[in-house]
């Protein structure tokens, strides 16, 4: 296949581990320029020295909470003086708890939005503006099967995963008339720290998920990432869904005894 991505500069968000991490991974072998945001400094460093060493492609960490508005203002603004971006894949976003909502966490609540959604809309915002300056640009949201169909105890992260959906589609309206492309990624199970996340760290809860089968690994999201990413200029995917194959929708997942 032919390599498009070479020479262009991406900026990954949530990029310290999972599937972050993994799309880095790809793209610095596929030759592209990263800048890596995320609130883990250490591990963002680490990565970013690796791939500089492994990779001949320059690396920026940023540390930066998409959740702070001023932050991102500040932080991702002094960033985009300096560098074009090619490619935006937001990838930071989380999920806690699992109880109905009449059970529900506020605190869990305002987390998952703020960060799943107005996260997303914090960055995308100043990406996508230099993107029309330069009428070119490729943005790729990471969404859910979750955002999709509900499930039990889903409530609200169902919801913020429906809206990275919505506003995929609202901005590829937005950006009709440019070269500026926009996709989602809905995956089902993918074994990352997610569930250690909506657990917190309740390792039995967290193992119990991928119980029986062969989930995704972030892996398997990068290299549908890639594929994305490099497709033609003139070819702009805009949706797809990956499954493991035991799994068909958020109520069957084939489990072996």
């Amino acid at each position: 296949m032919e390599n498009r991505l070479q020479g262009k500069t991406a900026l990954i968000t949530g990029a310290a581990s999972g599937i972050g991490e993994a799309c880095a991974r790809r793209l610095a072998r596929a030759g592209c320029h990263l800048v890596l945001t995320g609130r883990r400094t250490e591990r963002l460093e680490k990565l970013a020295r690796e791939l500089e060493g492994e990779q001949a492609v320059a690396v920026v960490a940023l540390t930066l909470d998409v959740t702070d508005a001023e932050a991102v203002e500040r932080k991702l603004g002094e960033i985009l003086q300096r560098h074009e971006i090619d490619i935006l894949i937001n990838n930071a976003g989380l999920a806690l708890g699992l109880e109905p909502i009449d059970r529900g966490s506020l605190d869990h609540w305002e987390r998952m939005i703020d960060t799943n959604v107005k996260g997303l809309l914090y960055v995308s915002r100043l990406v996508m503006a230099q993107m029309r300056e330069r009428d070119t640009g490729h943005i790729l949201n990471l969404g859910s099967i979750a955002g999709e169909i509900a499930y039990p105890g889903g409530n609200v992260y169902c919801a913020t995963k429906a809206a990275v959906h919505m506003l995929s589609d609202a901005m590829n309206v937005d950006a009709f008339g440019t070269k500026i492309r926009i996709g989602t990624i809905a995956p089902g199970a993918v074994e990352t720290e997610f569930s250690d996340v909506r657990f917190e760290g309740d390792r039995v809860k967290r193992d119990a998920v991928y119980e029986g089968y062969t989930p995704l690994s972030a892996e398997d999201i990068a290299d549908l990432a890639l594929y994305i990413l490099n497709a033609p200029e003139h070819v702009n995917i805009q949706h797809t869904r990956i499954m493991p194959t035991a799994q068909r929708n958020p109520y069957l997942l084939h489990r072996e005894s």
